[in-house]
């Protein structure tokens, strides 16, 4: 099985994010799954970031507004955007899930979305 890290932007402040709300699911449910997955935050981590070359070169070249960034056994797999369950499955080996959880904004409010 495949190993992926996320490396992901300084969370700060009360709001929250729900693509982050979203992309934390995804993560549980790949985990039970079986799916070896890391996360670094740059607040909480920074180490983590300086020591990889790939994220280093990375952050050198396009900066920390352009994260998250996603490896997969160690080489750049996505940039700027958090990864869908579907594709936290496809790299990790896993069966596709079924359902995809309604993320945030999929839909109108109140079901009237004609």
């Amino acid at each position: 099985m495949k190993s992926i890290q996320v490396f992901e932007p300084a969370q700060s402040g009360t709001r929250i994010d729900p693509a982050l709300v979203d992309f934390t699911a995804d993560v549980d449910w790949s985990s039970q799954q079986g799916a070896p997955i890391e996360r670094f935050d740059l607040a909480q981590q920074p180490l983590e970031f300086a020591q990889n070359a790939v994220v280093k070169s990375f952050l050198e070249h396009a900066g920390q507004d352009a994260l998250p960034l996603v490896l997969v056994d160690g080489e750049m797999a996505l940039t700027g955007r958090y990864p869908t369950r579907g594709e936290l499955a496809r790299w990790a080996g896993l069966a596709q899930p079924t359902l995809q959880p309604v993320r945030a904004g999929d839909c109108c409010s109140g079901g009237n979305c004609g």
